[in-house]
């Protein structure tokens, strides 16, 4: 149930696994966590020792033979806030590194849902109004419900500010997102709909393909073009189409 969640945090299959059974067995023996981890004993004795060097598990001895048992899952909060002080602390510097070799104008790709995270992100990082052109509401993705939250507190923290252009169909189909993103927002004629999203916001123009209203594509694409003066021309495009629309 947990695992998935324990991996992204940093634990190994097999620490995720031997974790999520100490909590539903308890105190418990190595021979016992192997069977319900489904872990091999020796491999059993090696995540121990791993989830015992994190704190996340301990020892103890029921009459005369070793046991072992979780600390409580609130440790798992530590561990999270441990990580992002060692990277707060070298951001500095490796921002400055980024810096340093960061091209100018530059073209790439961002594949998947972690990509899609990657170009949110870049949203926060850039700090400028964004300004969609043909919005799909994808934003209502199942896969983001967990990363969306925090996003969208960030974003209104940072006061950036959205203006939509979504395609006809968002207004019936997924209506819920304007509440989210609030206005202002207008729409496109319906025989102007198509599956691709355009997106300007800072030095970035971001273009998304097979995207439809409420559902990114089963493995998402984003093609990205840093560019302040592509970024420009595209802000004027956006506001001549903004204009013509009621």
């Amino acid at each position: 149930m947990f695992e998935e969640l324990l991996r992204e945090l940093g634990l190994s299959p097999n620490e995720s696994r031997v974790y999520e059974s100490l909590l539903n067995l308890g105190e418990s023996s190595v021979q016992k966590l192997s069977n319900k981890s489904k872990v091999h004993r020796r491999n059993v004795y090696d995540s121990l020792s791993k989830l015992i060097e994190k704190g996340l598990a301990s020892e103890v001895f029921v009459k005369g033979e070793k046991h072992f048992k979780a600390v409580p899952p609130t440790r798992l909060l530590s561990l999270v806030k441990e990580k992002e002080e060692k990277i707060a602390h070298l951001l500095p510097e490796m921002q400055k590194l980024y810096e340093a070799t960061e091209e100018q104008e530059e073209a790439y790709l961002f594949r998947g849902i972690e990509g899609f995270k990657n170009y949110l992100q870049m949203i926060l990082d850039t700090k400028e109004p964004v300004y969609f052109i043909g919005a799909k509401a994808f934003w209502l993705d199942e896969r983001l419900k967990h990363f969306l939250p925090r996003f969208q507190r960030e974003r209104k923290r940072l006061g950036i500010k959205f203006v939509h252009i979504f395609d006809s169909e968002v207004k019936t189909q997924k209506p819920e997102i304007l509440k989210l993103v609030g206005k202002p927002y207008r729409f496109l004629p319906k025989e102007y709909s198509s599956q691709t999203t355009v997106d300007v916001f800072g030095d970035y123009v971001v273009t998304f393909v097979g995207v439809k209203p409420g559902q990114l594509d089963a493995e998402p694409l984003q093609f990205v073009m840093k560019s302040r003066r592509l970024a420009d021309g595209y802000r004027k495009f956006f506001q001549c189409l903004w204009d013509s629309l009621d």
